[in-house]
């Protein structure tokens, strides 16, 4: 078992970048905010990654591959897939990478904190 503390880092470093996203969107920058809820979602995934396998991803391709392979194993990770593929797609891409940010751009933001506290207790479970 991996020592809670390397993994609750990783949580607690997605949770200051979500709050770091917050204020952006509060200063009206609402593209770096979208960029840094999704930095907190990959955090937040990585760090549940480790829980459950022991090593933390390097790249973002390693990512997607460890959230994936832990849905392939379980079902209770399923909920996670579409919710990190919406924001890779829509935050991290569409808004910050295209400019494109929608009526849905905020809204996917503030609810990155979802996301992080499903992954922390799913992580410990």
């Amino acid at each position: 078992m991996i020592p809670v503390q390397d993994y609750a880092a990783i949580f607690a470093d997605a949770r200051d970048v979500h709050a770091q996203a917050l204020e952006r969107l509060e200063r009206g920058d609402i593209r770096d905010a979208a960029e840094k809820a999704w930095c907190a979602t990959k955090r937040a995934t990585d760090a549940l990654i480790l829980a459950r396998t022991g090593e933390e991803p390097e790249t973002t391709a390693m990512t997607t591959e460890g959230l994936l392979a832990l849905a392939m194993r379980s079902d209770i990770f399923e909920n996670l897939v579409g919710r990190y593929f919406t924001r890779i797609s829509y935050l991290h891409g569409t808004c910050f990478y295209n400019g494109m940010c929608g009526p849905d751009t905020e809204r996917r933001i503030r609810e990155t904190v979802d996301y992080i506290g499903d992954a922390q207790r799913l992580a410990s479970s």
